[in-house]
């Protein structure tokens, strides 16, 4: 399925989204410099860097789009997916359950392959071609996912050993005795795979046009709402019947860090930067991080915080914040890569409102293989709902890989 978005496209939005950044600057240069002679910036100036503000974000947003649709490929096709003869079985009579509900070619399926595809609220399992893309997208479009690690299991819970003291060890000469050292102390993180749901519906007509792709179609329909519901819990879920978020572990400063406890750097100010040189609380953030996990560390915040930092400079008059390379690629800030999370809270008194780290080493997403869907044509006529299941946990499984900064 075409998509209709060319290269050509793709480059417009970058070159505008280019030119709106330089006309920020330029407009955040010249209120800066009305601060300096005489103590305020001048009210038009604020309020047009307030709407270039809005445009490049606007300008933002409809390059992700673009450079996201652009890049999703052609679900069906034997040119774009070669298919072995079971799933080519697969693929033919799941569309036959979704178009007219016939389900008993994918109960035998499922038989054949000792799956246990309907569990105690029916439903059959998606053919392995919906569910890689579902995934693909999602860690595009999904901020922490994209960023964190991500483990595929079999059952419901993912179970790791972590070391909570290493392993004694200490120097020896060549030919001296070797005392026993002692042991590491182990505990163990659990990871539960939760239920996440969707529920798209579609008329009768469209399920019985033959042209339409009912694989790209449903891939389509939950993208958006499983990202959505997967980016608010891996930030802010509380473990309870949803994955646990990162801001949801304890917060101490990072002084007196401890494992089971994310470190926070403050600002010394309730619900601001301090007055005089704000970016040195970022350069505190970020060497509060130990360098073995700096080196792939990223930024996490909101567009409202992103909005404030995109004003600071060095001391040699460079901007901190920098505008993506390319295409696709991420907005930097000293250096290290800006990832846009709305979940995470707009600066307040005593918000954990940015965090920095290794996200790979120190968030792991855990997806329970498979995605269900149960066809309802019943509880709203004429529509056909699809009650599309998947089962996803997460957690932090490095504490000292995550530090935040608390607006305090």
């Amino acid at each position: 399925m075409d998509t209709g978005i060319t290269s050509t496209d793709v480059a417009a939005a970058f070159d505008e989204f280019t030119h709106i950044f330089e006309a920020f600057k330029e407009t955040n240069d010249r209120r800066l410099g009305e601060i300096e002679a005489r103590l305020s910036a001048d009210a038009l100036t604020e309020e047009k860097l307030g709407r270039l503000d809005e445009a490049l974000e606007e300008a933002k947003r409809h390059l992700d789009r673009l450079t996201l649709d652009r890049s999703r490929p052609t679900l069906a096709g034997p040119a774009a997916d070669p298919r072995s003869p079971l799933q080519a079985e697969h693929k033919a009579a799941f569309e036959a359950y979704m178009r007219a509900g016939e389900g008993g070619s994918l109960k035998r399926l499922e038989a054949k392959a000792l799956s246990a595809g309907s569990g105690p609220d029916g439903g059959y399992l998606v053919p392995e071609t919906i569910e890689r893309e579902v995934l693909r997208r999602l860690a595009v479009i999904s901020p922490i996912r994209s960023i964190a690690s991500v483990r595929i299991i079999s059952g419901g819970l993912y179970k790791r050993a972590f070391s909570t003291s290493g392993t004694a060890a200490g120097w020896t000469a060549e030919t001296a005795a070797r005392p026993q050292t002692g042991g590491p102390a182990l505990a163990e993180l659990t990871f539960p795979a939760m239920e996440l749901y969707a529920m798209p519906a579609a008329t009768q007509t469209l399920l019985d046009d033959a042209v339409v792709d009912i694989e790209r179609w449903i891939a389509d329909e939950i993208e958006t709402a499983f990202a959505e519901q997967e980016g608010t819990a891996f930030v802010q879920g509380d473990g309870i019947n949803k994955p646990k978020g990162f801001l949801a572990s304890p917060a101490v400063d990072n002084g007196s860090w401890s494992w089971g406890n994310l470190g926070f750097v403050a600002t010394g100010q309730a619900g601001a930067f301090p007055a005089a040189n704000p970016s040195d609380k970022l350069i505190e953030l970020v060497y509060g991080l130990k360098a073995g996990y700096r080196q792939n560390a990223t930024f996490v915040m909101n567009r409202k915080t992103q909005s404030m930092i995109r004003r600071f400079k060095d001391a040699n008059g460079n901007y901190l914040w920098q505008p993506p390379a390319s295409a696709g690629a991420s907005a930097t800030l000293m250096s290290f890569p800006v990832v846009e999370a709305e979940d995470m809270p707009d600066i307040a008194a005593n918000t954990l409102s940015i965090a920095f780290g290794d996200f790979r080493r120190g968030y792991l997403v855990v997806d329970r293989a498979g995605v269900r869907v149960l066809r309802d044509p019943f509880s709203a006529k004429p529509y056909v709902l699809f009650y599309t299941t998947k089962r996803v946990g997460g957690g932090v499984q490095d504490y000292d890989a995550i530090k935040l900064m608390k607006f305090a």
